[in-house]
């Protein structure tokens, strides 16, 4: 019985050696993908960010000179029309 113990506890030994090394791989693969994300992500974010911003910047540009124009030259002639209308009808 003690040549069972004796091979267990080394089996035991073994196996804890094999885990702890493959916990240092993995702690290490942990510390890569870190500088990965760090290196390679961030610049995307910023230039995803840079064109939100852009086009922020154009859709005010547009909306300024272009919609509200429009929207009030648009309202001016509906209420002209609408004018009309009822001076016709009274006439």
């Amino acid at each position: 019985m003690d040549v069972v113990r004796d091979l267990a506890i080394i089996i035991l030994a073994i196996e804890s050696l094999i885990v702890g090394g493959l916990l240092i791989v993995l702690i290490l693969q942990v510390i890569q993908l870190t500088r990965i994300l760090r290196n390679e992500v961030m610049p995307i974010l910023h230039s995803a960010d840079e064109t939100v911003r852009t086009v922020r910047g154009t859709t005010v540009f547009v909306s300024e000179n272009l919609v509200t124009p429009m929207v009030r030259a648009s309202s001016f002639a509906s209420g002209v029309l609408q004018a009309l209308r009822i001076l016709v009808r009274r006439g």
